[in-house]
């Protein structure tokens, strides 16, 4: 038996913020990042609806990219003071993932972090509050998805929470939002859909109900991305769809080792004073992780399948793989991404010499391979690495060689 789970509600479409006049409640926060929204117009709008709504509202600002434990503390106890009974998180992967996780604490207090890392191990939520995801970004998809990313900056490592307690309740996909994003987030975000898509598609656990979405977003993605990069907005807003479609697929069919890898080695390396962004990471680790991949025969058909529905050619599925492979590759060059950690720069740029050095990499190589392994998305994962196959899976990802094993 499987299982598909989305928000009860998902309101899409230009002007969709307005759903927030809708929720019933006396008392809601808005968790929300580095002022984005507040510029655009869009926080002060939606505390408008709230209160519109009947509801007393309070804010809880500045949540970080990569957010951490420590943020995520620190908003379960304002949480705690409040006491709300919707908490409305909105902006990019990084809010609305915070905000998952203060919804955890906040019902349970004693909940540790630990606790919450256990994958789908999370006792039942809404206790005390729902919860409603608004999202900023066309990327992370966290609006309807089971899934948390946070930040342990004291291990540098990036921890999933997975459980099916964390889906929203509400999701609101306005396309207004998303036109706002820079150009460099417009590249990152849409490389972690079509990771999201991928990933979903070939996963242990695919099924009917996720193949469908995911193919779609696939084929929009295409279509889309590079436009939405270039400044288009009805492509812009097309991708708003798109990567929504494409969390649907994998918050049931779950995601495999580009995002293991790109879990582990994006905060890894802060103290050389950059994280590797993780749609970045995940645009530079997938062709690799596709090769790897390939080596199981149901994975190396799906693969076909895939460059079959994005009309890439190729009389059979080596040919298919191949022109996928290169297809992909092509993106990260039309969107300014680099194609290795070696060349990955500080700014995330391609550069001739990037910020992790050769010799540091080499020395942290298995930790981090060990953590990827240990990671809630390797379990979905077409092949299963071993610490070896994954340390050298790793080097091709840093040097940009071939994957042949």
């Amino acid at each position: 038996m499987q299982r598909f789970t989305n928000p009860r509600d998902i309101y899409h479409g230009k002007g969709a913020l307005e759903a927030l006049k809708t929720l019933e409640g006396k008392r809601a926060i808005i968790c929300v990042g580095g002022g984005s929204m507040k510029k655009f117009g869009f926080l002060d709008r939606a505390q408008k609806y709230l209160e519109e709504a009947g509801m007393t509202v309070t804010l809880f600002e500045g949540i970080e990219p990569d957010p951490s434990v420590d943020t995520v503390m620190k908003g379960a106890a304002v949480m705690q003071e409040f006491k709300p009974d919707w908490i409305v998180a909105i902006g990019g992967g990084s809010p609305i993932d915070a905000a998952k996780a203060m919804w955890i604490k906040y019902e349970y207090p004693e909940t540790t972090f630990a606790d919450m890392c256990k994958v789908f191990g999370l006792p039942k939520l809404r206790t005390k509050a729902k919860f409603c995801a608004v999202s900023s970004t066309s990327g992370t998809a966290t609006e309807v998805t089971a899934f948390s990313i946070i930040t342990d900056y004291q291990k540098g490592i990036k921890y999933p929470i997975a459980d099916f307690q964390i889906t929203p309740d509400v999701a609101i996909v306005d396309p207004d939002l998303a036109e706002t994003m820079p150009k460099k987030l417009v590249a990152h975000t849409g490389m972690d859909a079509l990771t999201h898509a991928v990933e979903a598609y070939v996963s242990t656990v695919h099924s009917d109900f996720t193949d469908a979405p995911a193919i779609h977003a696939i084929e929009m993605i295409q279509r889309d991305l590079v436009d939405s990069y270039n400044g288009n907005m009805k492509a812009r807003d097309n991708m708003h769809s798109a990567q929504c479609l494409a969390g649907i697929a994998f918050s049931s069919g779950l995601l495999g080792i580009v995002h293991s890898m790109a879990h582990k080695t994006g905060a890894v390396f802060a103290d050389l004073g950059a994280h590797i962004i993780h749609g970045a990471a995940n645009a530079m680790y997938l062709p690799k992780v596709i090769a790897y991949n390939a080596k199981n025969p149901e994975a190396k058909k799906r693969y076909g399948v895939i460059a079959d529905y994005m009309k890439l050619g190729g009389k059979d599925d080596d040919e298919k793989l191949a022109n996928l492979i290169a297809y992909i590759r092509g993106f990260n060059d039309k969107l300014n991404i680099p194609h290795c950690i070696k060349n990955y720069g500080a700014d995330s740029y391609p550069t001739e010499q990037g910020f992790v050095p050769e010799k540091i990499f080499l020395e942290r190589l298995p930790e981090i391979a060990k953590n990827a392994i240990l990671d809630a998305c390797t379990g979905s994962n077409p092949r299963q690495p071993n610490q070896e196959e994954m340390e050298k899976l790793l080097k091709c990802c840093y040097y940009d060689t071939e994957v042949d094993f």
